[in-house]
Formats: C-alpha cells, sequence, structure tokens
C-alpha cells in the first residue's frame, strides 16, 4: 500500500520521527496496541479513540537474485480518530547494497480502516470484520503514479491460537488490476512469545504473480510493546526472493491524561504491507 511529493513526505517524515521519540518516552504506561507486524496483512482491530501507535522496523534485508537492499526505515503511522476508525499511513526507505543506486521511498500510502463487526478483537464474541481503503501513493526515484486499495480483513480467535484473512483489490499505480489474498496464522495469544506463520498471493495482472510465506515469532512484553522477527522466502515470477523483518510495535495516547479506551460496543449510540 502507498506517494507522496517531497513537501508531503517530508511532513509525514517528521510526524513519525515524533511519534516514536514520544512513543518510546510513554511506553512504560500506554494503553494496548493493535498494529501488526511482521506480516503483509494485518487485523481486524483499529487504535482506540486518541490512540497512536507505531509499527517500527528500524532495519530489514531482502535479497532477489544477486542483488540486496536494506529496508530502513519502515514505519506505519496509526491513529484513531473515531470511534471504531482509523487513519493509517505508511511507507519505507530501500537502498541498493551490491549496486550503485539512491535511497527511494517506496510502499507509500494513506488509508482508513473501519470495524464494520466488532468481534473476538473488541472484546465481543464471534469473529472481527473491517474494512480497509485508500490511495496508494507514487514513491520518491521508484514507484510512481497515484492507485486505490480497497480490503476487507476477517479475524478469528481460539485457545490454540488466531487466523487473518485479507482479501484485497488493487488499482496499482501503473494502473492495473491486482488482487491479493492473505492468511496469518498465531500460537496461543496468552503465550508471551507466540509462534507466527503468514502465506499470500499476489497477482498484479499482466505483470507479476507472487506466492509468499513467512515463518517467525511475536514476543509481547506487555500490552503496549512487543518485538517481532520474520522470515519470508518468495517468488515472483518463478524468481526466488529472501527477506529479513524485524521491529517493534507500540502505543500511546496523544493526551497522557485522558484514557484512550473505548466505551463498551453496547453503548456506543467502522498490508498491505
Amino acid at each position: 500500500m502507498c506517494g507522496y511529493g517531497t513537501e508531503a513526505f517530508e511532513l509525514v517524515s517528521k510526524w513519525s520521527v515524533a511519534a516514536t521519540i514520544i512513543g518510546f518516552c510513554v511506553v512504560g504506561w500506554a494503553p494496548p496496541a493493535a498494529a501488526y507486524r511482521p506480516f503483509d496483512g494485518t487485523d481486524a482491530a483499529v487504535a482506540d479513540v486518541g490512540e497512536v501507535e507505531i509499527e517500527l522496523q528500524p532495519a530489514g534485508l531482502s535479497r532477489e537474485n544477486s542483488q540486496t537492499t536494506l529496508i530502513a526505515p519502515f514505519v506505519v503511522y496509526n491513529y484513531g480518530f473515531a470511534e471504531r476508525w482509523e487513519l493509517v499511513v505508511q511507507g519505507q526507505a530501500e537502498t541498493p547494497l551490491t549496486t550503485a543506486g539512491p535511497t527511494g521511498l517506496t510502499n507509500a500510502g494513506v488509508f482508513l480502516k473501519y470495524v464494520l463487526q466488532p468481534g473476538v478483537l473488541q472484546d465481543k464474541s464471534g469473529p472481527s470484520i473491517a474494512t480497509e481503503f485508500g490511495s496508494l501513493l507514487p514513491g520518491i526515484n521508484d514507484e510512481q503514479g497515484v492507485g486505490f486499495s480497497w480490503a476487507g480483513i476477517m479475524t478469528q480467535r481460539w485457545d490454540w491460537g488466531t487466523i487473518n484473512y485479507n482479501v484485497e483489490t488493487n488499482l496499482t499505480r501503473d494502473h492495473h488490476a491486482e488482487l491479493f489474498l492473505d492468511a496469518i496464522i498465531e500460537g496461543p495469544f496468552k503465550w508471551p512469545i507466540r509462534p507466527v506463520a503468514e502465506i499470500f498471493y499476489d497477482n498484479d495482472f499482466g505483470v507479476a504473480q507472487q506466492i509468499s510465506g513467512l515463518i517467525g515469532a511475536i514476543w509481547q512484553v506487555r500490552d503496549n510493546l512487543s518485538f517481532d522477527i520474520g522470515l519470508r522466502h518468495a517468488l515472483i515470477n518463478g524468481r526466488p526472493i529472501n527477506e529479513l523483518r524485524a521491529g517493534v510495535t507500540f502505543g500511546f495516547p496523544l493526551n497522557p491524561g485522558r484514557s484512550t479506551h473505548t466505551a463498551p460496543m453496547s453503548a456506543i449510540p467502522i498490508g498491505r504491507p
């Protein structure tokens, strides 16, 4: 999901850096974060009203054929601005390591996420269902043009684990149709360190097909802080690509003096990555 002009990118970068600094300062007492690393898909949860959630990958590595690329940083900024609504802003910097080339901004986008049906992720029974939609934005030195993305998301949880399903359709930046099908499986949520896996199929019609698998783990240090690591292997039109991902997720309220936990839903008068 992903473009900015230079001015917009600089503004988002400043906000992201500021939010990251503030987040590490308040992480000891912040409410739970619901953002979702290290996956390409996501879950059917949003940030509480007035809460910021940061998904941060300080550095990662991607290797395709003989080309190694540094992905640093990758930031997803989530803000709960209304009941069941979340604003998502994301982007990542990519720098070639094995060949000369400039650092580029890729995977940039601005989205809205809405919980259509509160469920297990909102302390209700049954599956949580959400939708996410927004603009794929042009990058810097790559991914020119503007596109559009829409996704349906469902999460169900049992004692043995959690499954998240994503179905996403895109109009890509170069105006091709794209279909993304994704499943995320997690170990028991009560485990402090839980194993995770993800598999997805992505078809950029007329351009490329990708099949991807990821295995990893999430260490839930406390409600508001988790660390993650993932190893991904994919085939893009038959070409192998391998990726190492590691990062942190944390959340904090913009107004520290005000609780950001939402009221019970019964009292209320809703990637990719």
